[in-house]
């Protein structure tokens, strides 16, 4: 029954937030500083994360791949869609949720355990409006930005590594990179990463939004809208890539 609660509460937390702005500079002020906190807030970690992606995959398909028949090229294939449909999505996704999530639901759970939401909703302001609206609408902006970064940085990652030591040359990278590549990958991956954004983004304000008690409470919030995150992203990922692939 907690489950059926929870699940009816959060949806009507996502109703309550559509509403006519009472000051469209404000929000939309709020909006960019979203904008600003997950999306240039998280880019070191992103980029540090996709570049040994790439570089890993690509030295541990080397180590496999030790048939003298398939061509050096093939591991430019496999980092390719192995980073544009899996790891670029799903494992950045996963980083973010635990990064931009539990920054989302303390903030939130601090702001109602001081009170500052209460004192929105006497001024007229409609609070799941203010509060958890940009934050949505800026991890759905940003996050599919970050992806793409990441799949590019794992590429990248993955040529640095296998021309430094001597696994295929750059020319063969190029080549395989280029060779049978499937356009709707790219949609796939970008399929996922708005999924995703959603969940990182809803779950931890809702959890934020909610909490009742101090500090505690706060932390324990904070913990659990990444669990939940984490494991709502990966339960979207088996079912889309069930449905799209």
């Amino acid at each position: 029954m907690k489950l059926f609660t929870e699940t009816g509460r959060y949806l009507l937390m996502l109703k309550g937030m559509f509403s006519k702005p009472e000051n469209g500079k404000m929000y939309w002020k709020e909006f960019m500083h979203q904008c600003s906190d997950i999306g240039i807030g998280s880019l070191g970690i992103v980029v540090i994360i996709s570049f040994f992606m790439g570089a890993v995959s690509a030295v541990q398909t080397a180590y496999q791949l030790v048939s003298p028949i398939i061509p050096k090229s093939t591991i430019a294939q496999i980092v390719r869609d192995t980073v544009i449909l899996e790891f670029a999505p799903t494992l950045v996704c996963i980083v973010l949720a635990g990064v931009v999530g539990s920054k989302i639901a303390s903030e939130l759970g601090n702001m109602r355990v001081s009170e500052q939401i209460d004192a929105l909703e006497i001024m007229g302001i409609n609070s799941k409006a203010y509060l958890v609206m940009p934050k949505i609408l800026a991890a759905l902006l940003v996050i599919p930005m970050l992806v793409v970064v990441s799949a590019g940085l794992g590429i990248l990652g993955g040529r640095i590594a296998g021309t430094s030591s001597g696994i295929l040359s750059s020319a063969d990278y190029t080549k395989g990179l280029l060779q049978n590549f499937t356009p709707y990958n790219v949609f796939f991956a970008m399929a996922k990463s708005y999924t995703f954004a959603f969940f990182i983004s809803s779950i931890p304000a809702f959890y934020g939004y909610n909490v009742s008690g101090g500090a505690l409470e706060i932390g324990r919030a904070s913990t659990k809208s990444v669990v939940v995150s984490c494991v709502l992203i990966l339960m979207a990922d088996y079912v889309l890539s069930a449905l799209l692939l």
